[in-house]
């Protein structure tokens, strides 16, 4: 795919359009476009989607046979508005959008498009001529010799086609038979007036992506890769082929939706932007302005391509959520600390961690059990020897208020004895090889077969084996890990399946291959949610991912190793995933591989405490590594850590309710806070957790000092767990200990928290809130505080939840809805207020309630640190009130 497309060099295209196909609908424009030398005819359309997309289709006039359209990742067909032709003429077509705001000119020869916003070229299509489509053809053995097909039989041809892979392709000892021949498409993108381009997960890059040369194109194809090495820009384990670019005013996005094997080339370079001269004696100025151009090319299937046109990230990320969805609401208890390894051996090994966890007084919520629990690897099954009685271990579990997460992978171990195995066979469930049989790979259990996931039968048959009576052994605290879904096969041509592989609908794997996780995870999200009778929020994580993943569950970066630089390149690999719309997602603490020394192992856990999805994982080759091994000094410094995670679960929580409604990141990258600071465009080793917190991982070995840039000179930072206002703004070099890592709290934010940690989510239901207001240069500060029962859908189908917004104004802090649908009851109070960068020692304090109800409140208040204490305030979180300070 890349050996051909490559071929093709930028200049003028040979595609044009025929002016006369014009057609204007409702719906979309319609036209096609010819290439001058084969004369193929392709089919454009153009519309528009409301707040502000537009969508680019083309495909084959006439094809062959059906080509592959991506289903089931956007969430619905989308709503056009309709485009008005406002000016049609000399070659050059100009449609423009309702609002007037937009207009796309396509220009007839040679074929371009250029999307304007208010006069202002934002991004252009086909300006370096890339557009490229291989129509299908007949293989050459049925087509009708012609003068040009006996040219093309000669001996040299012959291996030229052979060595471009049109019909067939060499994989060392693997060879992959193209069916359809060559089906592969690609087109270039060109940026106006942007360098700094982000996203398309998932590489083990930074967080700027780079200028790619020569066979060193970012590639987008989910696979296996053990120990994946660091700043290498092969595909990994998930894809997202969503880009964005960014520049002081605007923010716009390319959404690719194509699920073959995606190859994308960036080049940023400056152009000179000619300035016209106002007068005949100025002469005519010249600036260099960047331009970015992105080549997206895809091995099959047809450009369905979205543009996101912003103007904010903020926009960019509803847009992507209004086609694919927004992120699952996580039951709570997934956002504790969860403990993980490669193999907690029996019951008496998980019985003993978990006591661990409490005779050492750290919180946790989740033990995990890997491929080992299963009887032989046979998935839904239960070791006879090690798990004799997982009912109950499970009750066990439940009785300590934490929770199970058993592996449950897609590969079916060939035995006639399996009946998941005998029953899948006998109903066609598994993909087949290109002879019709049933694909045959090596994976955990030996032999085994793979479920075709992209058949919505087998999905729901898939989501009926979750069921508690035919899942036996399984009870409602149980929930899922889907692993080596890329899908892994050892001893496959890049440890995957075979692209000449055959899927439901006779589609070959090459088409879907970067959707075989997505849909096992949406079928293992529909099996938890329906063993529920609907009521019980999922809980499932999955190693590969498409676009649309976000709404089933949480991700993870997979195979990481115990070294620092895997603690370092997780932070833009994570940044990266959040602004691909997956805000569930996390790196594992310690790293997978090897032996983390204790220090590193301490800072993993500082670092994973403030992002997303926070669980240790480990090896089957690595020394155990439960958090109490290291030592009395190690054991107290990460339990630490797990206890802030705790505390803060009010605003993480919150921050969930938020990506859910509202499509906002959770973790997210300083320039999306910050877009007009261009100092924050490149920063990678610092993040907003929300719009409040501002985290710096330390992720270098015996530091005694980390450079923390504070973006924003007109911003107020205060040190989150000191309460004391930062001197300086800009990049600051701070102190470190190995206690904690450096976390800021930012002014004009409120923050609300648990006045302390319990030993899991559950047994701090009715553990108190604290607020911490910091105040902005004008002692302002506003927060907000979403609680539910943090494991149902009632907060969907009954609205029940509390969702509240906390202001400080004018010395009063004061509490009232949000959303006034929602009512929760709930008895949980708001015990302590600490405001921070209070300017002077208050006289009094008055609490008063709607119903009238006053009363004086305790505090306190520290002259070195302008931090005011309120004290025993008993405020319902569910009522109006209000704190007036004097």
């Amino acid at each position: 795919l890349h050996r051909r497309q490559k071929l093709l060099h930028p200049g003028k295209s040979l595609y044009r359009v025929l002016l006369d196909s014009v057609t204007l609908s409702d719906e979309n424009v319609k036209f096609q476009i010819i290439h001058e030398e084969n004369k193929v005819l392709l089919q454009v359309e153009i519309c528009e989607i409301e707040g502000n997309i537009f969508r680019l289709k083309i495909d084959e006039a006439s094809p062959l046979r059906a080509r592959y359209k991506v289903p089931d990742v956007l969430i619905k067909e989308p709503t056009t508005q309709k485009l008005f032709i406002s000016h049609k003429e000399a070659g050059i077509l100009v449609s423009s959008s309702v609002n007037e705001d937009y207009k796309l000119q396509v220009t007839a020869n040679p074929f371009q498009v250029e999307l304007q916003s208010k006069g202002e070229t934002v991004m252009s299509m086909n300006c370096n001529g890339l557009l490229y489509f291989e129509h299908l053809q007949p293989p050459p053995s049925d087509r009708k010799p012609t003068a040009q097909n006996e040219e093309t039989a000669s001996d040299s041809s012959k291996e030229k086609l052979e060595d471009l892979g049109l019909w067939q392709e060499k994989f060392g000892s693997f060879l992959d038979i193209k069916a359809h021949g060559p089906t592969s498409v690609g087109m270039d993108f060109s940026l106006h007036g942007y360098d700094h381009v982000y996203g398309i997960p998932q590489h083990t890059e930074t967080l700027l992506l780079k200028n790619t040369s020569d066979g060193d194109a970012y590639r987008l194809y989910n696979l296996d890769i053990f120990g994946h090495k660091i700043h290498e820009k092969i595909g990994i384990y998930g894809s997202v082929p969503l880009l964005l670019a960014h520049k002081p005013n605007r923010t716009s996005g390319i959404f690719w939706l194509n699920s073959s094997e995606t190859l994308v080339d960036i080049n940023t370079k400056a152009v000179a932007e000619h300035t016209p001269s106002r007068s005949a004696a100025e002469t005519a100025k010249q600036r260099a302005v960047p331009l970015t151009d992105v080549r997206w090319m895809s091995e099959s299937g047809i450009i369905d391509v979205f543009l996101l046109m912003g103007p904010t990230a903020f926009d960019i990320f509803k847009q992507f959520a209004q086609l694919t969805g927004t992120q699952a609401l996580p039951p709570l208890f997934s956002l504790g600390y969860h403990q993980c390894r490669w193999n907690y051996e029996d019951e008496q090994d998980v019985k003993a961690v978990d006591a661990g966890f409490d005779a050492h007084d750290i919180p946790y919520d989740v033990i995990w059990l890997d491929i080992e629990h299963t009887d032989g690897k046979r998935y839904f099954t239960w070791d006879k020897q090690k798990f004799q009685n997982p009912r109950k271990m499970q009750e066990h579990l439940r009785k300590k208020k934490r929770k199970l997460v058993v592996i449950v992978d897609p590969h079916i171990k060939v035995d006639p004895s399996y009946t998941l195995y005998s029953q899948a066979k006998d109903k066609g469930y598994f993909v087949k090889d290109r002879n019709g049989k049933d694909f045959e790979g090596i994976c955990w259990p030996g032999s085994s077969c793979y479920l075709d996931f992209t058949n919505p039968e087998v999905r729901k048959w898939y989501a009926d084996q979750f069921a508690f009576k035919t899942y036996k052994a399984s009870t409602n605290i149980l929930f899922v890990w889907n692993d080596m879904n890329e899908p892994s096969v050892f001893k496959g041509a890049e440890l995957t399946m075979q692209k000449d592989a055959v899927h439901y609908s006779n589609w070959e794997h090459r088409e879907v291959h970067n959707l075989y996780g997505f849909y096992q995870q949406m079928a293992t999200a529909e099996g938890l949610i329906r063993r529920s009778s609907g009521k019980e929020r999922p809980f499932v994580l999955t190693r590969s991912f498409f676009a649309g993943s976000q709404k089933y569950g949480a991700v993870w970066t997979g195979d990481n190793t115990a070294e620092w630089s895997y603690l370092k390149i997780s932070i833009p690999m994570l940044l990266t995933i959040n602004m691909a719309g997956i805000s569930f997602c996390g790196a594992d603490v310690g790293g997978f591989i090897g032996d983390p020394e204790p220090e590193l192992l301490v800072r993993w856990y500082q670092a994973g405490a403030y992002q997303p999805f926070f669980r240790g994982h480990s090896n089957m080759e690595s020394k155990r590594r439960e958090p109490w091994l290291f030592g009395e000094k190690n054991t107290q410094i990460i339990r630490k850590a797990i206890r802030e995670r705790y505390v803060l679960l009010p605003y993480l929580y919150t921050l969930f309710y938020r990506a859910h409604t509202a499509a906002e990141p959770v973790m997210r990258s300083l320039w999306i806070e910050f877009p007009g600071k261009m100092e924050t465009f490149g920063v990678e080793n610092e993040y907003m957790l929300g719009n409040a917190l501002l985290v710096h991982p330390v992720t270098e070995k015996e530091v005694k000092t980390v450079t923390v840039l504070f973006p924003g000179s007109e911003e107020i930072w205060y040190d989150f767990r000191k309460f004391k206002r930062m001197e300086d703004a800009g990049t600051v070099k701070i102190p470190v200990t190995l206690e904690n890592i450096p976390v800021f709290q930012r002014g004009g934010t409120v923050i609300p928290l648990k006045t302390r940690a319990g030993k899991s989510t559950e047994w701090m239901i009715d553990i108190s809130y604290e607020l911490h207001v910091a105040l902005d240069a004008e002692a302002c500060a506003t927060g907000e505080l979403y609680v539910d029962d943090g494991h149902s859908f009632q907060y969907l189908h009954k609205k029940q939840f509390l969702y509240r917004k906390f202001t400080f104004h004018k010395n009063i802090l004061s509490s009232s809805y949000v959303d006034e649908s929602g009512q929760y009851h709930t008895t949980c109070a708001v015990e302590r207020v600490i405001v921070l960068g209070f300017g002077k020692q208050p006289t009094f304090v008055i609490a008063s309630s709607k119903d009238g109800k006053k009363k004086e409140v305790v505090f306190t208040y520290d002259t070195k640190t302008s931090a005011m204490t309120l004290e025993n305030l008993a405020l319902s979180v569910d009522a109006d009130w209000e704190i007036c300070i004097s």
